[in-house]
C-alpha cells in the first residue's frame, strides 16, 4: 500500500471520501483477498480502479484480477488516470450510474448453477 496517493487518486478521493458522492461510503486502498482495490464501496459491492502508466502491458493481469473480484460479487469499473484529470465530471457520472445498478450476487453462482428462486421453463 502507498501512503501518498497519486494526483488522480487524490482528485477522485476528494469526491468519494466522507460520503460526498450520493451519501455512499467509499474506502481507499481496500484489501479484498490478495488484492488492494484503489477505492471500494462495500455496501454497493463496487470497486473503482485507476489505471496509470504502470498498468500498460498488464492488461491480462488486470483482467484476471477483475474476474476474481467479480466472482466475489464485486463490480469493477476502471478509469485511466487521464480520464480523472481531463474529464472528471464524466468519471463521477459513470460512478453514480454504477452505484444505481444492483450489486452482483455474492458470490456469483458457479457455471451451470442457477440462482435460487429461478425456475426452468
Amino acid at each position: 500500500m502507498r501512503s501518498e496517493p497519486t494526483g488522480p487518486e487524490a482528485r477522485l478521493w476528494y469526491h468519494l471520501r466522507a460520503k460526498r458522492l450520493n451519501g455512499v461510503k467509499f474506502s481507499r486502498q481496500v484489501v479484498i483477498g490478495a488484492f488492494i482495490a484503489d477505492f471500494a464501496a462495500r455496501s454497493h459491492r463496487l470497486v473503482i480502479e485507476l489505471d496509470g502508466d504502470t498498468h500498460a502491458g498488464n492488461e491480462a493481469r488486470d483482467a484476471q484480477r477483475t474476474a476474481w473480484l467479480e466472482r466475489q460479487g464485486y463490480r469493477v469499473i476502471r478509469f485511466a488516470n487521464s480520464d480523472v484529470m481531463i474529464n472528471e465530471a464524466s468519471v463521477l457520472e459513470a460512478i453514480i450510474a454504477a452505484l444505481a445498478t444492483a450489486p452482483l450476487p455474492n458470490p456469483l453462482p458457479a457455471s451451470g448453477e442457477r440462482e435460487s428462486g429461478s425456475s426452468s421453463l
